[in-house]
């Protein structure tokens, strides 16, 4: 069986791109991140993501990112919250955590080097997304080139090949896609700013842009809210 290295957020996209790897046959090893993001909440889901769909195993690197800071994610910033459409559709916006994609994938890169896997998936998307850099095409074809030029692996001629299947779809058929793999997206957590109870605030981009998706795939969110924007 093909291995695969899954970046797994406990998120809408991490999860249905995990269960895309399963249901295309790769074997499948989930990596996480504790990053010293603003909240641990994340990092159950993605167990709980893990344990449900599948994965031969599923680790979780801690890293601090606090130590550069720079985000409202990673730092004493406050998330935006209550962002039209349009805001959020233009620039990059201070949830944005330098490089975090570049440092993700780097110890995806590791770990598939170990374990012989020619093949990382990620569920980054150019479409219905913050605006995030790292999220583009031109960036993923670049680290894929950096990934065969400079590990062993690549040198040998054992070749890797970073997967993106959500690169070009929109929240809906993000959300469409999981319902049609059977995924329990009520199993995953997208918001920046949760309550201590847990609950979504659902206000911030993230959340905003989730129920959207629902919202336009005809599906209910199964999660809780401790509060929607009104009309969203």
């Amino acid at each position: 069986m093909k291995r695969a290295v899954v970046l797994l957020s406990g998120g809408v996209d991490s999860t249905t791109t995990l269960a895309i790897a399963i249901a295309e046959g790769y074997e499948a090893y989930a990596l996480s991140f504790d990053y010293g993001q603003r909240h641990q909440i994340e990092i159950e889901a993605a167990g709980r993501v893990a344990n449900t769909l599948g994965t031969k195993e599923h680790r979780v690197a801690k890293i601090d990112l606090r130590i550069f800071g720079g985000s409202a994610l990673t730092d004493n910033i406050d998330v935006p919250k209550q962002r039209s459409e349009t805001e959020i559709a233009h620039g990059i916006p201070v949830t944005y955590v330098p490089a975090r994609n570049t440092i993700f994938l780097a110890y995806a890169l590791a770990w598939a080097e170990v374990i012989s896997a020619n093949h990382i998936f990620l569920g980054v998307n150019a479409i219905d997304y913050s605006g995030y850099p790292d999220c583009r095409p031109e960036f993923i074809k670049a680290f894929q080139t950096l990934a065969n030029v400079g590990t062993k692996a690549g040198i040998e001629g054992a070749r890797l090949q970073i997967h993106t299947p959500l690169i070009t779809l929109s929240k809906s058929e993000i959300i469409g896609k999981a319902s049609e793999l059977g995924v329990d997206l009520g199993l995953t957590h997208s918001c920046y700013d949760p309550s201590q109870e847990g609950l979504a605030c659902g206000q911030c981009d993230s959340c905003l842009l989730r129920l959207k998706g629902f919202r336009e795939a005809g599906i209910e969110d199964p999660i809780p809210y401790a509060k929607k924007s009104k009309g969203r």
